[in-house]
């Protein structure tokens, strides 16, 4: 087996997906395309806003398809690319895609709201505080992994063994071009809300910009430390979660959209060009570095196969852009498809290399750097020089995190907003607690502040309760998805085995997360000290200040999980009349 007989076998299966089972999906709920959309009903002009279906294509694949559809299959190869690909394929296909499409299809037909709304009207209300509370703490701990993940991607030095920085030319240029993408961003967003051009003209101009951002990047690379880069990626998430979508979200995801499947475009190419061969084990064993192939295989591999950040994604921002249901197919289910791609294209570039120790020997120290390595010696085949591919694949991964980093904050804020308010309470008459916890500035803050903390323990610390949180949010929104088809009395059994499936993965790694943390505290693996790292042995730990909100984040997560599912459950499972 090689790289180039994975790909064909991934091409057809994503391809046939989309063609029989989305297109069944869509006739078996229905799709309306003369209905008005919450875009045009609840236009605001901030979160509700109508766009073209390539513009909400971009948000919504620039959004999922974050770091993590990179990190998590690169992570999972230890098991072997058997069980990396068969869960890529089946995960993505009958779990990821079904989930988004499902969430999209329940928010545009309940007026945009969230899956928080949508548990409050088809389960209850008590389920939807305790769905919002669990959001929130999810979408701190996506910040803080991602955050990191992007200032460590922009890091413009290298420590050597005798403590001496050398500069980083390509992470240079990755940080200059994603600072200007920003600023081009901004700009875009105003051209296309007040120019008036058509989509092609606003497409050669993003175009432009896009290729003016790389050459610039590639001339003038901007070498600043991790810490600083930590402070302006959440001085930018700050900015950019409270910011109206047509002024940066929208744009700045329609410039990257471009980028991000030019990469996956090139990778194909360079995947049938080099034919690479497949240096993994199909197969390494059911335990591997003390950790089970279930659960964890499935918490490793979240985005690529199923995510529950994507629901968020689904009903928080992209259904409040769609302008015809006849979009919410390719840009939902569509969009995780191809996402997929990406995972494969990720397992593909780790294989092609001999070893780890090979990847350690060229530099390559994270996930990111290793993909990037990867795809740039498959197109190294075709004459292209190594170092430019190099640099321009690990800007399009900055992109893909930063790109999520918008959306989550944004969930995050929002979340926290609807757990503090009541309808019954008009704005002004809430007392000033009240006020303070729904402003969207406070609650943005608090978010960040909580979240920076965590990033100091390092993404890959963080990766496992992410992913466990990450599986059990997809489990939630499968169940609200469920009880909104029965209740308005759609088809639903094609959720019912994702539902179990998820719930059963998640509750077991959550536990053993619980357990491996708190016995690690309690044995005195993690040390209480002022920095947040520190060594022991020679290997670099979590301090138990990080450990510690780790587990308070995990026993918190767990309950809420469990309680909220019992009530969905209950629901799901009870005889009750139609809701219209």
């Amino acid at each position: 087996m090689n790289g180039l007989m994975i790909l064909i076998i991934t091409i057809v299966v994503l391809l046939a997906a989309y063609l029989i089972y989305g297109r069944y999906l869509a006739r078996t709920w229905g799709i309306d395309p003369k209905a008005k959309t919450p875009a045009y009903e609840l236009q605001d002009g901030v979160d509700y806003v109508p766009a073209d279906t390539n513009v909400v294509f971009g948000h919504q694949f620039a959004s999922i398809a974050g770091a993590a559809a990179i990190n998590g299959p690169i992570q999972a190869s230890v098991f072997g690319w058997v069980p990396v690909l068969l869960w890529i394929l089946l995960g993505g296909v009958f779990f990821g895609a079904v989930q988004d499409f499902a969430a999209m299809y329940a928010s545009v037909k309940n007026k945009g709201r969230t899956i928080g709304y949508i548990i409050e009207s088809y389960i209850g209300k008590t389920g939807k505080k305790l769905f919002l509370l669990f959001c929130w703490l999810f979408s701190i701990l996506v910040v803080a992994a991602f955050v990191d993940i992007v200032a460590g991607t922009f890091n413009g030095f290298q420590t050597a063994a005798d403590g001496a920085l050398t500069p980083i030319p390509a992470n240079g240029s990755v940080a200059t071009t994603s600072m200007i993408f920003i600023v081009e961003a901004v700009a875009l967003g105003f051209l296309l809300r007040y120019g008036k051009l058509n989509k092609w003209a606003n497409t050669a101009i993003a175009l432009i910009m896009l290729v003016a951002a790389i050459a610039l990047g590639l001339a003038l690379p901007l070498y600043l430390s991790l810490g600083t880069w930590h402070i302006l990626v959440f001085v930018y998430v700050l900015i950019a979660s409270v910011t109206p979508v047509w002024a940066l979200l929208q744009p700045r995801d329609y410039l990257n959209s471009y980028l991000l499947v030019a990469m996956i475009v090139a990778a194909v190419i360079g995947v049938f060009a080099a034919r690479p061969d497949v240096n993994l084990p199909a197969f390494s064993g059911f335990t591997v570095n003390g950790q089970t192939l279930f659960p964890f295989l499935f918490v490793t591999i979240a985005c690529g196969a199923v995510s529950g950040f994507h629901s968020l994604v689904s009903s928080g921002t992209a259904s409040k852009q769609i302008k015809n249901e006849k979009s919410m197919l390719p840009v939902s289910f569509g969009a995780m498809l191809m996402e997929s791609m990406l995972a494969v294209i990720a397992l593909i570039a780790v294989a092609s290399f001999s070893s780890s120790a090979e990847t350690a020997a060229l530099g390559y120290t994270t996930p990111s750097q290793i993909f990037a390595g990867g795809v740039a010696n498959f197109l190294t085949v075709m004459g292209l020089p190594q170092d430019v591919v190099f640099t321009l694949i690990n800007l399009s991964v900055s992109a893909f995190a930063l790109t999520s980093l918008d959306s989550v904050a944004r969930v995050g804020r929002l979340s926290f907003q609807e757990l503090f308010l009541d309808e019954s309470i008009r704005d002004e008459d809430m007392g000033p607690v009240r006020k303070l916890l729904t402003n969207k500035y406070f609650a943005t803050v608090l978010t960040l502040v909580l979240a920076y903390f965590l990033t100091q323990v390092g993404y890959d610390s963080i990766w496992p309760l992410f992913g466990a949180s990450n599986q059990l949010l997809s489990a939630l929104a499968f169940l609200a998805c469920a009880v909104f088809l029965k209740r308005t009395k759609r088809k639903s059994f094609m959720l019912w085995v994702p539902l179990f499936t998820m719930s059963a993965v998640t509750f077991t790694a959550l536990v053993i997360t619980i357990w491996k943390l708190a016995s690690g505290i309690a044995g005195g693996t993690y040390r209480w000290v002022a920095g947040m790292t520190t060594t022991v042995d020679g290997a670099s730990v979590l301090t138990a200040w990080g450990a510690g909100m780790q587990l308070v984040f995990a026993v918190l997560i767990l309950a809420l999980g469990v309680v909220v599912v019992a009530q969905g459950v209950r629901k799901l499972l009870e005889r009750t009349p139609a809701k219209a």
